[in-house]
């Protein structure tokens, strides 16, 4: 099921971020971990390039940081959510 082109698991990786439990592997491409688990690559860059999570502090490329939803991460989790 989608919902405007999220799937379930876009917003459980949102839910995830949203809940302080996303590491960010800073690169030119992406990796998202939740608990310790690699999430789905080609969804966790779709949600990095729409702008919807950042890493919470500068990080040097291949070093980590905490994920955190920016505006547009929040207004796209609160839709997918209210469905």
């Amino acid at each position: 099921m989608t919902i405007n082109g999220y799937t379930v698991r876009h917003r459980g990786m949102l839910q995830a971020i949203a809940d302080g439990r996303g590491e960010l592997v800073c690169g030119r491409a992406p990796s998202l971990s939740v608990d310790g688990l690699w999430c789905d690559f080609t969804a966790t860059v779709e949600l990095f390039t729409g702008g919807l999570f950042r890493p919470a502090r500068e990080a040097a490329v291949g070093a980590s940081a905490p994920a955190v939803l920016t505006t547009s991460g929040v207004q796209v989790l609160r839709s997918l959510v209210a469905v």
